[in-house]
C-alpha cells in the first residue's frame, strides 16, 4: 500500500490488481492480448504496459531508408491483415510509418487494454502476487507476460582498445542514413540482415570495410517451412536447457536475395575476419595488418531486455532461463511467467504463435481457462 495525505490523516491508497499483466506492445504482446480476450478473459482483468510514446513497438524507431520492400515480411497479426491497412504504393512506404500505423489500428480494432508511455522498472513479489513498480505507479498481477524484445539492449562486444578510439562508433539502432557517412571511412561489424542492408547502402557513399566473427553463408535454395522449423528447433533446445538464445538467424543463414547478388557484383561483400584491437585511428588484426577509420559501425545485434524481471531470480547457472511448455515460453522456475519474444519466439511470426500459446498456457496455470 501506498500512503498519501487526505486531510490531514493517512489513507492506504489500494494497488490495482490484475489477472494479468503483459509488458511490452510489440507483435508478441498484441498477439497475446488478442488472444487472452479471445479465451475469456475480461479486458477490466489485465493490462499491457507499453513505454513507447506510441503503438508501433520497436519498428517506429527503424531507420528511414527501411521500407516495405527493403524489409522482412511483416507477419499478419491474428484477426487483421496487414494489407488492410497499407494501400497503393505500399512497398515505398517506411517500415517505421506503416507498421506503427497498423498496429494502433490494431489495438483500437480489438479494444486492447493498452497503457502508454510506461517505463517497467522491476517486477517482483509480494504476497503472493507480481508487484510491478512502474513510472506511474505500481500494479500487482497474478501472471506475467514479458513481451519487452531486444531493442533497448543493443549489443557491443567489448575490444581493446574501444574506448581509446577517435572516430565515431554507434550500433544498428543509432543509424538514420548512409548521408552522414559520405566520404568516410566506415567498419561495418556484423554478418545479419541489418549488417547487410547497411553496408549495401553506407557502401555507396564511403569507403567501406566488412567484419565478420565467423564466415557468412548465403543460401541461395530455399529456404522451406520444414528448414525453418528446424531451425527455430535449435534455438528452443538451447532455451530448454537454460541456455542464453542465439538469434534464430543465425542458425539460418542469409537468403541470395536480388540485392545480396548485385553487391556481390559490386565487389562490397569482401568479408574481413574479426580484427583483435581497436586502435586510435582505426583497427589492427592478429597478423598486424591495420586499418584507418572514421567509423566504427556495430551491427553485432541486440540482447534480451529482461533487466527488470532480475529480482525473480530467473537465471540459471548457464546465464539464460530455462524454458518449457510447448512453444517453449513458460519459465519452468515459476509457470505463472511467460517470455513471448524471446528465444525462439523472437521474430513476427513467431511471436504470433508464441503469444497464443503463452495466453491458453498462463490462463490454465491461473485457472482461469473454461476447459
Amino acid at each position: 500500500m501506498d500512503v498519501v495525505e487526505a486531510g490531514g490523516a493517512p489513507v492506504a491508497r489500494a494497488i490495482p490488481k490484475f489477472k494479468v499483466v503483459v509488458i511490452g506492445a510489440g507483435q508478441a504482446g498484441l498477439s497475446t492480448a488478442y488472444h487472452l480476450t479471445k479465451l475469456g478473459l475480461p479486458r477490466r482483468d489485465f493490462l499491457v504496459l507499453d513505454q513507447s510514446p506510441r503503438a508501433g513497438g520497436a519498428w517506429q524507431f527503424r531507420w528511414p531508408s527501411l521500407t516495405l520492400s527493403t524489409v522482412n515480411r511483416i507477419h499478419d497479426l491474428p484477426g487483421l491483415s496487414f494489407a488492410e491497412t497499407v494501400g497503393a504504393g505500399a512497398e515505398r512506404v517506411e517500415a517505421a510509418v506503416a507498421v506503427p500505423e497498423y498496429f494502433a489500428e490494431y489495438e483500437r480494432r480489438f479494444e486492447l487494454p493498452v497503457v502508454r508511455p510506461v517505463q517497467v522498472k522491476v517486477v517482483c513479489q509480494r504476497s503472493g502476487r507480481f508487484r510491478v513498480e512502474t513510472d506511474r505507479g505500481e500494479f500487482a498481477a497474478d501472471g506475467i507476460v514479458n513481451a519487452t524484445g531486444t531493442w533497448e539492449t543493443p549489443f557491443i562486444p567489448d575490444y581493446p582498445g574501444r574506448e581509446l578510439f577517435r572516430g565515431r562508433q554507434l550500433h544498428t539502432r543509432d543509424y538514420r542514413t548512409a548521408d552522414e557517412f559520405r566520404g568516410q571511412r566506415v567498419v561495418i561489424v556484423g554478418g545479419g540482415i541489418s549488417a547487410i542492408q547497411l553496408l549495401d547502402e553506407i557502401s555507396s557513399v564511403a569507403e567501406t570495410t566488412w567484419v565478420t566473427r565467423r564466415p557468412v553463408e548465403f543460401r541461395d535454395a530455399p529456404f522451406d517451412e520444414a528448414a525453418g522449423r528446424a531451425a527455430v528447433k535449435r534455438v528452443e533446445d538451447r532455451v530448454r536447457q537454460g541456455l542464453p538464445p542465439t538469434s534464430v538467424v543465425s542458425v539460418t543463414g542469409l537468403p541470395l536475395t536480388p540485392a545480396i547478388a548485385a553487391m556481390q557484383a559490386r565487389g562490397v561483400l569482401r568479408r574481413q575476419p574479426m580484427f583483435d584491437e581497436i586502435t586510435p585511428t582505426g583497427i589492427r588484426w592478429a597478423d598486424g595488418r591495420g586499418q584507418e577509420a572514421d567509423v566504427l559501425l556495430w551491427c553485432t545485434g541486440f540482447r534480451s531486455s529482461l533487466d527488470h524481471l532480475a529480482p525473480l531470480l530467473l537465471r540459471g547457472e548457464a546465464g539464460g532461463i530455462r524454458m518449457g511448455g510447448r512453444l517453449a515460453t513458460e519459465v519452468v522456475a515459476d509457470p505463472r511467467i511467460h517470455l513471448v519474444g524471446y528465444g525462439p519466439s523472437a521474430s513476427t511470426i513467431g511471436a504470433n504463435r508464441a503469444g497464443a500459446t503463452a495466453a491458453r498456457e498462463l490462463l490454465s496455470t491461473l485457472g482461469l481457462l473454461d476447459h
